[in-house]
């Protein structure tokens, strides 16, 4: 609702954050009662008047600058999840800000590069983000820069935006190593069995491993 300023239904509501509607009504009849400044009813719509519900957040200059150029940079380089999500941050954001940083928000010093063009995916972020989240091994079919493709089963970790492309970063089972797949090369995409052990181990062990690649091509051998 922050994010509109016509009258948005129950429906769309529950639409949006996938629930019922019964949810969306119970939940708004909630926040009314606990101040919030709410108008409308079931059937017509509701719209969040002007009004602070949470106290002001209190961020400095450079914090409001920090927190915007992120999201900036996320709404040009982000996937459509991403952007859509950016979008609904700043608005929640904006609504919690003192009169002063609202003002500021209009008026950055720091401003992002030019956008970038990205190509296209064979294979959605979007399903390549819910095999990390839900710790799957994926098959993928994958061209490398030489036109040469293969066939790989990885345990997808990351997924990184880069300044020219997007990669996954994920432990291959053909190397037995970590490796990064460019995702406009990855064909496509079958989703096998969970992974055994957890996430989190696994993202330590590629922070170890980039560590790793960074001090050797640091070093007056590596080349």
């Amino acid at each position: 609702m922050r994010s509109r300023r016509r009258p948005v239904t129950a429906a769309r509501l529950a639409e949006d954050l996938e629930v019922s509607e019964r949810t969306i009504y119970r939940d708004v009849a909630d926040l009314i009662a606990q101040g919030a400044p709410i108008e409308g009813e079931a059937g017509v719509g509701y719209i969040l008047r002007p009004g602070l519900f949470l106290p002001p957040l209190m961020l400095s200059e450079d914090e409001v600058e920090a927190a915007m150029l992120g999201l900036r940079y996320v709404d040009q380089r982000g996937d459509a999840v991403l952007r859509a999500a950016a979008a609904v941050a700043m608005a929640k954001i904006s609504a919690v800000l003192s009169p002063q940083a609202q003002a500021r928000m209009g008026d950055p010093v720091s401003l992002t590069g030019p956008p970038r063009s990205f190509p296209q995916n064979t294979t959605p972020l979007d399903a390549l983000r819910g095999a990390i989240r839900e710790r799957v091994r994926i098959d993928i079919g994958y061209q490398d820069e030489q036109g040469l493709r293969t066939q790989r089963i990885v345990w997808p970790i990351q997924l990184g935006f880069m300044d020219l492309a997007r990669v996954l970063f994920a432990w291959c089972e053909l190397r037995q190593d970590f490796r990064t797949f460019r995702t406009d090369r990855i064909g496509e995409m079958t989703p096998l069995d969970r992974y055994p052990g957890q996430r989190a181990e696994l993202v330590r062990r590629l922070r170890a491993h980039l560590d790793g690649l960074a001090d050797w091509r640091k070093s007056p051998d590596g080349n």
